[in-house]
């Protein structure tokens, strides 16, 4: 179990994690492999409230968590190298708040990923993305019907991952893990008076300035240390 799909869902925003869930995936020649026998999905307390925000979301009760584990007792398998989720960072850190560590995982990003495959869509979200796929089918609502609970969701970036690996060729898990690192690597700033500009439009005291900010986004930061003469 080397790879996995991994969801989450939280308390509140950037809470801490309700529920977790994880699949082994394998990518061999171009093609995947979910476990759905080893899933993994579970419940945990928090000991604080669920967020009516958050609730609305993934539709998980207070009472739901009556008589669950701890969210700190959650451990990764041991073997883990490389992550997957949609909007990963969000995950990695939701299960980094239960004491794991994740200094060495490999993040695989399919939001990131999906944005290269299909730039010009109306939404990167899970569900819209299933749509897109299934070109609005009646089988994509079914499968949508269960979405923003993280078991469900861990199926949904499966078919989602599947398409990506088609469109980009990938062969193997450490290539998709390239093509998502440079994925994530931003074309356009998206904030402050430069709102929208290619990053290498950017003028070179503005650039020189965000690369002197202590809590600059590593992958903002390479695409600005590219632009630098």
């Amino acid at each position: 179990m080397t790879a996995i799909i991994l969801d989450t869902e939280t308390h509140t925003l950037n809470g801490l994690p309700i529920e977790i869930a994880y699949a082994p995936i394998i990518i061999h020649d171009g093609k995947i492999s979910l476990d759905k026998s080893q899933l993994f999905d579970q419940l945990y307390q928090v000991n604080q409230p669920i967020s009516y925000a958050a609730m609305a979301v993934h539709h998980i009760l207070e009472s739901d968590l009556e008589g669950q584990p701890l969210f700190t007792s959650f451990e990764l398998p041991s073997e883990t190298q490389y992550i997957i989720g949609h909007n990963v960072d969000y995950d990695i850190n939701a299960i980094a708040k239960c004491g794991v560590d994740t200094q060495q995982i490999k993040p695989i990003c399919t939001l990131a990923l999906a944005r290269k495959v299909w730039p010009q869509a109306d939404a990167h979200n899970i569900s819209a993305l299933i749509y897109l796929i299934s070109k609005g089918s009646e089988k994509a609502r079914e499968l949508l019907k269960g979405a923003h609970r993280a078991d469900a969701d861990i199926i949904l970036t499966a078919n989602i991952l599947m398409h990506i690996v088609h469109h980009l060729n990938i062969e193997n898990i450490e290539a998709l893990y390239q093509a998502s690192e440079q994925a994530r690597i931003p074309s356009k700033i998206n904030f402050g008076k430069h709102k929208g500009t290619l990053i290498q439009d950017l003028p070179n005291d503005y650039v020189n300035w965000l690369l002197r900010q202590d809590e600059l986004d590593p992958y903002l930061k390479k695409a600005l240390e590219n632009t630098v003469i």
